[in-house]
């Protein structure tokens, strides 16, 4: 009997360790959207960083992607895939994020705004809940061009479409663009552009003088207002993470800072 208590004691010691070296199940995180958010050009990356170790996050976002290109190339199915094996995970949380290439002038990759975009959209909510994930879409991040004083948010009427899908799907929602163009108005275009992949070059924007001709060949610079280098990626990220704290209050805890502001 003695040995039958000692042993029960020592169980329940090793069960109260193991609980204190995993305070929760690991999750899941996975990336879904276009060149903002997608690896060397927008901040998808460097939100992975921000999460826990245990934190298994996949970053499946791709340049030049619409709600309707992600699909109609397979890349959604390879989420469905992701989902319906559910694995070890808690749960399973799809951040959605398009706008940039639905517009106008993207060929096939765009979407009407009014009847194709929104549902895309919704529908995407929809089967990730269906596969028992949890769906949270994203507002596009601001482009981060000025007309004189005033930051161009041409993305926001694609934001409102968001807004409307997840309000619509009961939905979390991250408001990245209203967020992105509040603190990039607050900088201005100099500090704007230190967020850019490359250093603006000198004369960046100057009128062209039309009875010069332009040589052929690859682009002069890399430098442009929409995609992100280290510190537009970092800066945007830390934004992500606030956001979604804020919308799923448990995710702070698979945070490196515990979701702290």
């Amino acid at each position: 009997m003695q040995f039958n208590r000692l042993a029960l004691a020592a169980l329940v010691v090793a069960g109260h360790a193991a609980a204190a070296a995993a305070p929760h199940a690991p999750i899941r995180v996975i990336l879904v959207g276009d060149s903002t958010m997608a690896t060397k050009s927008g901040y998808g990356d460097a939100l992975c960083a921000r999460f826990t170790a245990d934190v298994s996050c996949v970053n499946l976002a791709r340049g030049g992607r619409s709600s309707s290109s992600f699909r109609y190339e397979g890349r959604w199915d390879e989420v469905q895939r992701m989902l319906k094996d559910g694995g070890t995970f808690k749960a399973t949380y799809v951040l959605v994020q398009f706008g940039h290439n639905d517009q106008p002038g993207k060929g096939k990759r765009a979407t009407d705004l009014v009847t194709q975009f929104p549902a895309n959209m919704a529908r995407y909510a929809q089967e990730t809940r269906a596969a028992n994930g949890i769906p949270v879409l994203v507002t596009p991040l601001t482009r981060r061009t000025f007309k004189g004083a005033y930051l161009a948010d041409d993305l926001a009427p694609w934001a409102a479409a968001t807004r409307d899908a997840a309000r619509q799907e009961h939905a979390a929602l991250l408001d990245l663009n209203a967020d992105s163009v509040a603190a990039v108005q607050a900088m201005g275009q100099d500090e704007a552009d230190t967020l850019a992949v490359v250093p603006r070059p000198p004369g960046y924007g100057q009128p062209v003088d039309p009875t010069k001709v332009e040589r052929a060949g690859p682009a002069k610079t890399a430098f442009d207002r929409t995609h992100l280098g280290a510190k537009g990626a970092d800066f945007f990220a830390r934004m992500v993470e606030r956001e979604l704290v804020a919308a799923r209050p448990e995710t702070a805890a698979y945070f490196k800072d515990g979701g702290k502001p």
